[in-house]
C-alpha cells in the first residue's frame, strides 16, 4: 500500500516537474520585457533555486502530512481514555505542523533569492 502511494507521488511529481521546469525556464529566460539577466548561468540559477524551494515545501509537508496523521491519531486515542491529555496531545500536534510553515518559509527565502 505504501510503495503503491509513494509510486503514484513520483509519477505525479515527474509529471509535474515535465509540465513545470520548461514554463520556467522559459519565464526565466524573458530578458525584454521583464529586465532579468541575460546570461545563461543566472538562468540556470534561477530555475535550480525554483526548482530548490518547490522540494523544500514538498517534503516538509509531505514529513508535517506524516506525522499529524500518526501524531493526531494517537492523540485522539489517548484523549478517548483520558480527557485531561487533550491539551498536551494538541501542543504536539501544532508542532509538527510547524514543520510545514518552517518548510514554507524556507522555500520563501529561496523564491526572493531569484
Amino acid at each position: 500500500m505504501i510503495k503503491l502511494l509513494f509510486r503514484r507521488i513520483g509519477v505525479i511529481g515527474a509529471v509535474l516537474a515535465g509540465a513545470i521546469l520548461p514554463g520556467a525556464a522559459a519565464l526565466a529566460a524573458e530578458t525584454a520585457h521583464g529586465g532579468a539577466p541575460t546570461d545563461v548561468v543566472s538562468v540556470y540559477r534561477a530555475i535550480g533555486l525554483g526548482v530548490a524551494a518547490a522540494f523544500a515545501i514538498a517534503i516538509s509537508v509531505l514529513g508535517a502530512g506524516h506525522a499529524v496523521g500518526r501524531i493526531g491519531s494517537a492523540a485522539l486515542g489517548a484523549a478517548a481514555e483520558k480527557p485531561e491529555l487533550l491539551t498536551r496531545s494538541i501542543l504536539f500536534v501544532a508542532l509538527a505542523e510547524g514543520l510545514a510553515v518552517l518548510g514554507f518559509a524556507i522555500a520563501m527565502m529561496l523564491i526572493q533569492k531569484i
